[in-house]
């Protein structure tokens, strides 16, 4: 994409890699709109069905480039919100695919809150997150108070927030804030295999369960299930469907995705949103944000 953010595709798998390392990965103007027009482009490629976010050096991202936020031209901290990080991560939870983030070391401020807004965080034993916002006298954004409770509790979150905490991958695990950390020297491959995995398997399917999952915060049991019923019939008539139970019964490996995906052509029309943590209605309103 440019000099700060790289784009590569193979076997169905979108790489946006954050290549600022000298930096952390941190990001100025010009790098989270590359980073946006990243996400676009792995959202709306037919062939893609599976996206990673990675980064290179030390660092997945370490946030805001500090540097851009002093001197006369500095932009005003609601400019940065809106325009850089936000539509980051909106543009990652509307992605109808599975997006991975793929943590290679420190995932520090906003960077942190992009990891924890993919769909599966993997992480270097050596990784670690940390949202000290407090420290310089800010408050956390970009959806942070929103992500956070969810996985690891309120209470957990708090600590989290408030003091500072600086979580080690291995921790991270334990509280539910990642999906698993992996040893630094088979992190690669486990990276590559996992998302291997995910492109191989049903993609109408799995978009239809991870919409599941972001309708679920909202609804009630009754509803879900409704919900539920209504996807299941939705998968059940697609060749993916079919092909699962012939390779059953014949015995052998399925082979998915011989069809053309169901995949809306671009990411402007989000999954079903998140409500907040007590939801007091049952219906989800389409236009509701999930980082409002």
């Amino acid at each position: 994409m440019n000099k700060y953010i790289n784009y590569s595709k193979s076997n169905g798998i979108a790489t946006i890699t954050l290549q600022r390392s000298l930096a952390y990965n941190s990001l100025n103007h010009e790098m989270a709109i590359d980073f946006q027009r990243a996400l676009d482009k792995a959202g709306a490629e037919s062939d893609v069905r599976v996206v990673v976010i990675t980064g290179t050096g030390k660092a997945f991202c370490a946030g805001q480039d500090l540097n851009e936020m002093v001197g006369p031209k500095a932009p005003s901290i609601k400019t940065v919100l809106t325009n850089n990080h936000d539509p980051i991560v909106r543009k990652i939870r509307s992605i109808k695919k599975p997006v991975i983030a793929a943590v290679n070391g420190v995932a520090a401020g906003a960077g942190a809150v992009f990891a924890l807004a993919c769909d599966l965080v993997i992480a270097t034993e050596s990784s670690s997150f940390i949202q000290a916002f407090s420290n310089i006298g800010l408050t956390p954004g970009s959806g942070s108070t929103h992500f956070l409770p969810r996985l690891v509790g309120i209470q957990k979150a708090m600590a989290i927030l408030l003091l500072g905490e600086k979580i080690s991958a291995i921790e991270a695990e334990r509280i539910g804030m990642i999906y698993k950390w992996v040893k630094d020297e088979t992190y690669e491959n486990e990276v590559h295999q996992l998302a291997l995995n995910l492109s191989q398997l049903p993609a109408h399917s799995l978009m239809l369960t991870k919409m599941a999952l972001n309708q679920s915060w909202a609804n009630d049991l009754e509803n879900q299930i409704s919900l539920e019923n209504d996807f299941k019939c939705m998968a059940g008539e697609s060749d993916d469907y079919h092909e699962g139970i012939n390779a059953f019964f014949t015995k052998r490996k399925p082979q998915f995705n011989k069809h053309k995906t169901h995949y809306q052509d671009s990411t402007t029309q989000p999954l079903p949103p998140v409500r907040p943590l007590f939801p007091t209605k049952n219906k989800v309103d389409s236009n509701f944000s999930m980082v409002s």
